[in-house]
């Protein structure tokens, strides 16, 4: 299991973080190169801009479930899930996902490596 910070030391896989609210606050040089969005169009959307819009329920469903449990269904073993590039197309992609307690707030990483 990487930690946000191995996560950040990323340089050949997309790598994106989101906050407690699921708002993106970190994406590396690969997550800008693969998926075409630039650190200033995507630092501060949702999540939802890169998850295509028939799992956005799902994923609200698992993220509401994950801050009244705590308990994790999909972190820590890889995943493969669609994700939205900036023109809208969707690629497939492994998704490694983790998450850390920093300060009393959860945040969110993931792997996102192109399938």
């Amino acid at each position: 299991m990487k930690t946000l910070q191995q996560m950040k030391a990323e340089i050949d896989l997309p790598v994106l973080m989101t906050d407690n609210q699921g708002l993106i606050i970190y994406v590396n040089d690969a997550f800008q190169f693969v998926f075409g969005w630039t650190e200033a169009e995507i630092i501060g959307q949702t999540l939802e801009a890169v998850i295509p819009s028939s799992f956005h329920d799902s994923h609200h469903l698992g993220f509401s479930r994950f801050a009244m449990t705590e308990q994790p269904t999909v972190l820590n073993h890889p995943l493969q899930l669609k994700a939205v590039r900036s023109d809208g197309s969707e690629i497939d992609a492994e998704h490694f996902i983790t998450a850390e307690k920093q300060e009393g707030e959860w945040i969110f990483g993931a792997i996102l490596r192109p399938l």
